[in-house]
């Protein structure tokens, strides 16, 4: 690979490898390469065979040069040397333009008079690119100067806390749609059926043992009443599940054993109990918990109900 163009091949054809491979394979929101780490290998052998190709290709051209006769030889260079000057000529052009010099044929039409100990001054302009460049930072400082001082614009500081409230809300939307990366600050009662299946399955299968399968309390507490021992409601109900109940008599935490999305379900299963009749309920135990995000007149009615319905087991 002795020339720029084989190089250019080289590269040209790694990208466009690349491409197809992205778009051939289904890897979901990753990049191919990402998901599937062996595509690396896959790559670095294409590289190789191209490399091979190019090697290969200049070897038969090295081999067909020096099977030429000595003339066809000198005119091969010759054909060789002027398309090499050919090539870029535009690009070459273009540059020399922007560079804005003067061949040193003409230099005596731009000498002026001043001439210091023989050192000549010549009257250059200053080069296209650099004055362009100049004129371009003139209208930006224009710009910038209307847009953050005449009209308030946005500065650096105010960019960065409008970034960062975005990554906030952006970051609550992501923990409101990811279940498993609920915690007792987040989570939420869940309703759908689906949720509450799966909550009833894992109550069936942990809990049943000491609240009963109607939740009406053996050797853990009634839980269809509305008296507990560390609170009531979605977020006092997932972090006992979580944490456990209390030290040395209470239930043990489930956090190594169940992932939260499955704390959150059984918790709105067990929170379903709620005003049901269990066949044979457990007294009530701990204090009558009352939402605190209820409207007052819930709040009343719900200790008014839960008060009658004391003081008819009483009479029983």
């Amino acid at each position: 690979m002795k020339s720029i163009i084989s190089y250019i091949r080289v590269i040209a054809f790694m990208v466009i490898s690349f491409y197809l491979l992205e778009f051939a394979i289904d890897s979901g929101d990753q990049m191919a390469i990402t998901k599937y780490p062996i595509l690396w290998a896959v790559l670095t052998m294409l590289f190789l065979f191209a490399v091979a190709v190019e090697i290969v290709a200049e070897s038969l051209k090295s081999v067909l040069y020096r099977g030429l006769s000595e003339e066809a030889q000198k005119q091969y260079d010759a054909s060789e040397a002027k398309r090499k000057s050919a090539q870029f000529a535009g690009i070459k052009r273009i540059y020399k333009n922007l560079l804005g010099s003067r061949p040193i044929e003409d230099e005596g039409e731009i000498v002026l008079d001043h001439n210091y100990d023989g050192i000549r001054e010549l009257d250059n302009k200053l080069p296209p690119w650099w004055l362009y460049g100049f004129y371009l930072t003139i209208v930006f400082a224009g710009i910038y100067l209307v847009r953050f001082e005449v009209f308030d614009g946005t500065n650096q500081a105010q960019e960065y806390e409008n970034d960062v409230e975005d990554a906030r809300i952006a970051l609550e939307e992501y923990k409101r749609t990811a279940k498993d990366l609920v915690d007792v600050n987040t989570v939420e009662l869940l309703t759908e059926a689906s949720d509450l299946a799966a909550g009833e399955a894992i109550f069936n299968e942990n809990c049943v043992a000491c609240h009963k399968q109607d939740g009406g309390g053996g050797i853990g507490p009634n839980l269809a009443d509305n008296y507990w021992i560390l609170g009531g409601g979605i977020k006092n109900v997932f972090n006992t599940i979580s944490e456990g109940g209390r030290d040395g008599k209470g239930m043990v935490s489930w956090k190594n054993d169940l992932k939260p999305v499955q704390m959150a379900q059984v918790a709105s299963y067990v929170l379903t109990f709620q005003g049901t009749t269990p066949a044979e309920p457990k007294e009530a135990e701990g204090e009558l918990w009352v939402d605190p995000n209820a409207e007052p007149a819930e709040k009343a009615q719900e200790a008014i109900v839960d008060s009658t319905a004391v003081d008819l087991s009483l009479v029983d």
